[in-house]
């Protein structure tokens, strides 16, 4: 009949202790038996499983024997039970297909209440995974042949367990039982979940509802209201909202739910995934109940805000550890000194928090600290909360720097090129100098951070210009004689500031740009540049010292591929030059993935990023980068570019500078005012925002912007269904101005 011997078939009744075992019953009917035996209201039922499967757990300890048949109810027992949860008379368990038809004709009321038939996987609502719509599940079922059919249906359904969904010993029935129950009309129906599913927080319950029952909810053909409530009932917010007096979920069936889901958090151990219903009568009732799963780590209450803004341009890919350790440590210790001589933070806290850090491999800042994100409270926009002895030292540290970092600054730029060009090449020098050179390098690396911080708080950006807009004008001008890279970066180091350093081979350059003007020399670049481009020529000398010392190690069979030297710790390299060898595990260690970009704002739990959620913000919520205003159509960098283009990324890659002649608005997720390419795009006369929230979702290609480098105010133009302006309109589209 149904695929088993039809006098192998066992009814076990949901009242019956066995049917809390998911081995013979499934996890669905397990569960919702254990939900019953504590009160909770749970529609009566039984289950069907092979008669093997029943002998195996009639082989398990029992409470005793009266507990031990779970036959079903009669009739009336039935509608007693659905009414208020009444006595179940107990059987000897029935099994064959005379029993089968007993049972349907008992709960169906001989075919006229129609039946709810479901899969009961021992695979399926588990904590680690629900499986949740594998199985099959037949509402509506009247009449002994359609019955039969949709056991049948349900049975077949167990082909879809995924391979090794539940390694170990498997039950003989393949872990399929079916679950049958009454029909209920339901006037409201939803889900439940006793905690934030999305946000991680077990101090939320979020409830979904729909008219009618669940199934149109759970199968996504509609979205419903969600309602967010605390553990006491207060309601937070919905999503849509609804009037007070057409709520689908009342004040009191709200607290009735709560109470639901308190009550199964206490049985089963932890807050549950729930489907419900109220019939006509206003009856609460239990479908379905399984631990929630995949819940989000959340962030601990104090854990920083950080993001990939104010470094993604220096370091826009993965860094391997050596790369984090050489670039990486030193930009963070110099960050720390300038942050503590402009008393920004306490310095107790600087050594505890350094402001830069990797979080899987990629760079990331704490934003609140280097001013890249508001206060986490409006009102510290307008205060500092520092106390007055620190501000007071801060203002007398700021004035005097303000007078001596540019002299400061030509003395350290000065010792930086005398020490570089004092370098014989790599191939002559000794291991040791090679590994002292890239010590150096640490150094003043930490120098060099620590004055172009101060100097972008203090100086300004005197001339305007930049490193990038010199070696792009010096690349639109020389690419033509010399078509080698490395023959055109020797002659034009100016050119590095257009890569970011790297221990691995070297990215291109960018083809040839439209000549925008005529290069002038790094020695007119403005205090603050003067220090960046040094930071990528020392970077750069790193780097050539550093695949030295791989040739050599690996010449003397210490490393087995040269590109395996990024995987070494700073540490380990300078203890492999002091004669200790290479660590024992180099060679089990990988690469670092290339992990997909980090949110634009994210704290950590359990060491993952967790995105901060967006508020709700106004059009004008980015920060103006300059650049004027202007209009055009959304380009993400890819296919063919319109013909008046606003880019729109996630961060300001200096790489991306090649592409900001000819755009009319260029806008970023992430960002600094102060970056390369927000400087770049002001030479330009580039209309840009920067840090505007989820700005790729919301502005799609071809989606008609208009940017205001001004405020930061981005805004799709909503265009009307005329062909033409009317006249004396401005004709002119995607101009920026």
């Amino acid at each position: 009949m149904i695929g088993v011997e039809t006098d192998r078939l066992v009814v076990v009744g949901l009242e019956a202790r066995r049917a809390r075992d998911p081995r013979l019953a499934g996890a669905k009917a397990a569960h919702l038996a254990r939900a019953a035996a504590v009160g909770l209201p749970v529609l009566p039922g039984f289950v069907l499983v092979p008669a093997g499967a029943e002998d195996s757990a009639r082989a398990a300890p029992t409470a005793g024997p009266a507990d031990a048949a779970g036959a079903v109810t009669s009739p009336a027992g039935i509608a007693d039970a659905a009414g208020a949860g009444g006595a179940v008379s107990r059987r000897e368990p029935p099994h064959g297909e005379r029993e089968l038809r007993r049972a349907w004709r008992e709960l169906s009321g001989d075919g006229a209440r129609p039946l709810v038939v479901r899969s009961s996987s021992a695979w399926e609502d588990a904590a680690d995974s629900s499986l949740a719509g594998l199985f099959e599940t037949v509402l509506d079922v009247r009449g002994w042949s359609d019955f039969t059919t949709a056991v049948r249906r349900v049975l077949r359904s167990a082909a879809r367990t995924p391979t090794g969904a539940a390694p170990g010993a498997a039950p003989s029935h393949g872990g399929m039982a079916v679950l049958v129950q009454p029909m209920v009309r339901a006037t409201v129906g939803g889900v439940m979940f006793g905690a934030d599913p999305m946000a991680g927080r077990r101090d939320r319950v979020v409830i979904s509802a729909v008219d009618g029952g669940p199934d149109r909810l759970v199968n996504g053909s509609v979205q419903g209201v969600r309602y967010h409530l605390t553990r006491h009932g207060r309601q937070v917010h919905t999503e849509p909202g609804e009037p007070r007096d057409a709520r689908l979920l009342t004040r009191g069936r709200q607290l009735r739910l709560l109470r639901l889901a308190r009550d199964a958090q206490r049985e089963f151990g932890g807050p549950q995934d729930i489907e419900f219903a109220f019939d006509a009568e206003d009856r609460l009732w239990l479908f379905q109940t399984r631990p929630i799963t995949a819940m989000p780590p959340r962030p601990a209450r104090r854990a920083r805000l950080l993001g990939p803004g104010p470094v993604a341009e220096t370091f826009p890919g993965v860094l391997q550890p050596l790369e984090e350790d050489l670039w990486l440590v030193p930009m963070a210790h110099g960050l720390s000194v300038a942050l503590d001589i402009a008393g920004a933070a306490p310095r107790r806290r600087l050594r505890r928090l350094p402001p830069v850090t990797t979080v899987e491999g990629r760079a990331a800042a704490d934003l609140r600290l280097l001013g890249a994100a508001p206060p986490a409270h409006r009102l510290l926009g307008f205060l500092n909360p520092a106390p007055a002895a620190r501000r007071a030292t801060a203002a007398w540290r700021m004035g005097r720097v303000r007078t001596t970092l540019p002299a400061l600054a030509l003395d350290l730029t000065a010792d930086v090129d005398r020490y570089l060009s004092e370098l014989p090449a790599p191939a002559q020098m000794l291991s040791g100098r090679l590994l002292a050179a890239v010590s150096w390098g640490r150094t003043v690396l930490s120098a060099l951070h620590a004055q172009e911080s101060l100097a972008g708080a203090v100086l300004g950006q005197g001339s305007g210009a930049t490193a990038v807009g010199e070696a792009l004008a010096v690349l639109a001008e020389a690419r033509a004689d010399e078509p080698d890279d490395a023959r055109l970066i020797a002659r034009h180091p100016v050119l590095l500031s257009l890569l970011p350093p790297a221990l691995g081979p070297r990215p291109p350059l960018p083809g040839r740009p439209a000549l925008t003007g005529v290069p002038r020399g790094t020695a007119v670049l403005p205090t603050r540049e003067g220090l960046r481009l040094r930071v990528r020529w020392v970077q750069e000398m790193q780097t050539s010292m550093v695949r030295e010392l791989a040739r050599r190690l690996t010449a003397v069979e210490l490393l087995d591929d040269p590109d395996r030297v990024a995987l070494l710790r700073w540490a380990e390299l300078t203890a492999a030059g002091d004669g200790k060898g290479l660590p024992a595990d180099l060679r089990e260690r990988l690469p670092r993935p290339q992990r997909s970009e980090l949110p634009a704002a994210f704290r950590l739990a359990d060491g993952l990023p967790v995105a901060e959620p967006g508020r709700r913000r106004a059009a004008t919520d980015g920060q103006g980068a300059g650049g004027g205003f202007g209009s055009g159509t959304a380009w993400h960098g890819g296919g063919e570019r319109p013909r008046f283009a606003v880019l729109v990324v996630r961060a300001l890659d200096p790489a991306l500078a090649p592409l900001l002649p000819g755009l009319t608005g260029l806008v970023a997720e992430t960002g600094s005012v102060l970056s390369h390419l927000a400087v770049l795009a002001r030479e330009y006369q580039v209309p840009t925002a920067v840090g505007v929230p989820d700005a790729l979702e919301r502005f799609p290609d071809g989606t008609r912007l208009t940017v205001d480098g001004g405020t930061g105010a981005v805004e799709v133009v909503r265009m009307s269904a005329v062909g033409a302006p009317p006249d004396g309109a401005d004709r002119r589209e995607g101009m920026a101005s």
